[in-house]
């Protein structure tokens, strides 16, 4: 990594606990500055706005949390399994990441079009990860599932339902069995058999 890297890095992650703790709306770019102990004009060197700054920190955080996923699910082959470990792994570390978790959940933010593209981008790909492990079932006769796409997109819908009280109101055991029962639920329904 180039020092100029190395230095943009810095400031990233100075700005990614700033961000954390006070929010987009809060924070000023003389805090960051004073902060990674450098001058206005270096961050203006490498970022155009605050909101340029906020856009960095949130896809610097996407990308970990994709990581912290990919990681979680490369050796699992159940793809029952493979779905409690996404959902585990994803509200695990969005908890972690309060800069994208505000992104993807804060409405405040929807007027900033960089915020709408992240969300949206971020949605399509959890749905492809989905649709993999329902079509992974499909092919291995685990499940039975008519319509993936929209099995796949309630799953998303569902779990940004309930992501904001799980992850604020349960520990981490909690909300695994929250998530067996929802899993439960899924596999099994409600119809007494």
């Amino acid at each position: 990594m180039s020092k100029i890297e190395e230095k943009k890095e810095r400031l990233l992650n100075v700005a990614q606990s700033i961000f954390s703790r006070f929010g987009l709306f809060k924070t000023t770019i003389d805090e960051i500055a004073k902060a990674a102990r450098v001058g206005k004009s270096s961050i203006y060197y490498y970022f155009k706005s605050k909101e340029d700054i906020f856009k960095a920190v949130v896809e610097k955080e996407l990308k970990t949390l994709k990581e912290k996923i990919n990681q979680a699910l490369v050796n699992i082959d159940n793809p029952q399994e493979k779905l409690k470990v996404f959902i585990l792994t994803r509200m695990k570390y969005l908890r972690e990441l309060a800069n994208i978790y505000n992104a993807l959940q804060n409405d405040y933010l929807e007027h900033y079009a960089f915020v709408q593209k992240l969300r949206t981008d971020y949605d399509n790909e959890e749905i492809i990860l989905i649709k993999e492990i329902l079509q992974k079932g499909i092919q291995e006769e685990r499940f039975a599932i008519d319509d993936v796409e929209l099995t796949s997109t309630v799953i998303l819908v569902t779990l940004k339902g309930v992501e904001f009280e799980w992850s604020t109101k349960f520990n981490e055991n909690e909300i695994e069995k929250n998530i067996d029962k929802l899993l439960d639920l899924l596999f099994n329904g409600i119809l007494r058999r």
